[in-house]
């Protein structure tokens, strides 16, 4: 029997997906259980590839940790607060301890550091650390230091430094040690190149303290002020733990490959920069108070899309690489047996139109940054749109990046008249360059095409393609961008089609998969963000107290540290999809702003703009036409 098979043989390790919670430096992030296990992390960013991925198997696919030896009678956990810092508390018969886990914003070295510390009693432990480079494959080289232990295999080197002893057990290391109340037992973990030397041991208590205060400094820009401040603090704390510093991008997930379905094959790698979602995000960001991040996503952007308008992609990698191959890590048995485990995504050549809304809209809205790139936004814009009147009538693979061919989908119409009405705009206030009046002749085209065939009178809604009888949850988003005023009797006819035909169990799908040819088997979860677009829409159609009942019942979701996945089991009452998601927290935030009056809807055509209209943006999530669900995402 070969290594991988005896691998892909044994007990599974992961935890129910609403059992994680996050950390991060905002460069790469990890899970850890309820039981103190971390059991995702990429090192040295969110897209390399694991060291810990037992969330994807077994134990020996790589694992860290620490827990009590006796019976724990009950387990507490929260963020510290305004933090990333998780206190997970263990209450034995013994006493109790708390686990305090955190990633220090880096300077030269990544860090993963854990404090257990005594609150009453004496407390025996165990920590059992299982380091496997390549996604669980390798097994490094390990050798003691004075102070704990260094990891090698290639180029890769992972250093533990402890007080507490450690011995080897089963290609495990294992330590045993007791902890009194008041007293702290340390570990820090430290990633780092086998070319180089092994770095400075750090500081636990600076690194604390310096944690705590960028995280704090961070949330008191949010400009948020309502009765549902806690879960919009937890969002936005959560999408700045997904933008990676170095260079502005936003990852759609930390994760990859958890599945939609278990025991499904839609299963797929999120941890690149989606155009939708990162524009999305920012648009959020900027709404509530944070311009930095704006700033350096623009940037971003525009190193990512340099070159011909025609070579857009709609996935890029976290630096703006284009080549994001897609393959199935084969030794790997999957979460709860789901496969296949796929890195990369096949995405990546797709064509997707709305993408085009979502950039012109973001880049409408993003400040200006002083850098040393010599085109300027408004000349990226001006140029996509003059690409897009050429593009914009050929069918697309549309935002749920199906895999069976491309089809006029609703949604991706209405995007692209989004693209070329937020440019028009734009170009009108700042005088900026640009074919204005053929792009209003396209902006016109659109809409009238979009009204004409993708409006069914008989179902009294929009459709998910030209011609198709299939209701698309993306189309929520007609009332959202100003394509129609939420009034509209066409889009109040529109969500109560999809509150009536695509609402299950209380929450909204992205289509219906049993009529819907999305060239994957099997169903899927109902997919968060489409829960609160509907809450959203309900609102604006002047349903407030339905929009509230509802929210109030989708943040019941949120697990106890406030995170949520991309999608829900409402049967099997569980998180499925990959975690934490950026779409479903931000299409919270929109929600929770709208309630409160933060955001408004793009006003139609002719009539002024409001100075502080955040537009709401979130990765639509429908569904296409005959092949949706198989997103490639």
């Amino acid at each position: 029997m070969t290594e991988s098979k005896r691998k892909s043989t044994g007990t599974l390790h992961g935890s129910r997906i609403e059992d994680y919670s996050l950390i991060g430096d905002c460069e790469t992030a990890a899970l850890i259980s309820r039981e103190g296990s971390i059991d995702w992390l990429c090192w040295p960013s969110f897209s390399s590839s694991a060291c810990f991925a037992a969330l994807l198997g077994t134990r020996d696919h790589g694992f860290w940790q620490i827990f009590p030896k006796g019976k724990v009678k009950a387990v507490r956990r929260e963020y510290e607060g305004q933090t990333l810092i998780v206190r997970t508390t263990f209450e034995t018969r013994e006493g109790e301890v708390c686990l305090i886990d955190f990633m220090p914003q880096r300077e030269k070295h990544s860090h993963v550091v854990r404090i257990v510390r005594g609150v009453r009693g004496r407390v025996a432990m165990q920590m059992d650390l299982a380091i496997r480079f390549d996604y669980g494959r390798t097994v490094p080289w390990v050798t003691k230091m004075d102070d704990g232990l260094r990891a090698i295999a290639g180029s890769d080197m992972v250093t533990l430094h402890t007080d507490v002893p450690l011995r080897g057990e089963g290609m495990t290391t294992r330590s045993n040690f007791t902890v009194h109340e008041g007293e702290d037992v340390t570990f820090t973990l430290t990633n780092t190149s086998s070319l180089e030397k092994a770095p400075k041991v750090l500081s636990v208590k600076r690194a604390l303290a310096e944690t705590q205060s960028f995280w704090r400094r961070w949330s008191s820009q949010n400009k948020y002020a309502g009765p549902y401040a806690d879960a919009v603090e937890r969002s936005l704390m959560t999408l700045k733990a997904m933008t990676y510093k170095p260079s502005g991008g936003i990852v759609a997930a930390a994760t990859t490959s958890l599945p939609e379905r278990i025991g499904g094959e839609r299963n797929w790698d999120y941890r690149y920069c989606w155009l939708r979602d990162t524009s999305f995000t920012l648009l959020i960001l900027m709404q509530a108070g944070y311009v930095e991040e704006a700033v350096e996503w623009r940037k971003w952007l525009l190193r990512a899309i340099a070159g011909a308008p025609d070579q857009i992609q709609t996935i890029y990698g976290i630096c703006g690489e284009r080549q994001l191959v897609e393959w199935n890590v084969d030794w790997l048995p999957g979460y709860e047996n789901s496969q296949p485990v796929r890195v990369g995504n096949a995405a990546v050549d797709q064509f997707q139109l709305d993408v085009f809304g979502e950039v012109s809209a973001a880049l409408s809205r993003t400040p200006e940054a002083e850098d040393e790139i010599r085109v300027s936004a408004s000349s990226v814009q001006a140029a996509l749109t003059d690409h897009l009147c050429h593009v914009w009538p050929n069918p697309d693979e549309g935002i749920w990046e199906t895999r069976g061919g491309p089809e006029h989908f609703t949604h991706s119409k209405v995007m692209a008249w989004v693209a070329l009405d937020r440019a028009i705009k734009h170009h009108e206030q700042y005088d900026g360059k640009g074919d204005v009046k053929r792009w209003k002749k396209n902006r016109d085209m659109i809409h009238r095409e979009v009204c004409k065939k993708g409006f069914d009178k008989k179902l009294n809604s929009f459709v998910q393609s030209y011609g198709s009888k299939q209701l698309d949850a993306s189309c929520l988003r007609i009332g959202l961008v100003g394509f129609l005023p939420p009034d509209d009797p066409r889009f109040v006819g529109t969500v109560e089609a999809i509150e009536k035909r695509l609402m299950k169990n209380g929450f909204v799908d992205r289509y219906d998969t049993k009529k819907t040819d999305d060239g994957l088997s099997g169903s899927e979860g109902s997919f968060l963000a489409c829960s609160f677009w509907m809450v959203t829409s309900l609102w604006l159609i002047g349903r407030k107290n339905d929009a509230k009942a509802m929210f109030d019942r989708l943040l019941a979701l949120r697990n106890d540290v406030g995170l949520l996945s991309e999608e829900y089991d409402p049967v099997a009452k569980r998180m499925v999809g990959n975690f934490p998601q950026a779409l479903s927290h931000i299409a919270l935030l929109q929600a929770a702003f709208v309630m409160v009056g933060l955001w408004v809807p793009e006003p139609v055509v002719g009539k002024k703009a409001p100075r502080d209209v955040g537009r709401s943006s979130k990765r639509s999530s429908g569904d296409n036409k005959r092949k949706p669900s198989s997103r490639i995402r």
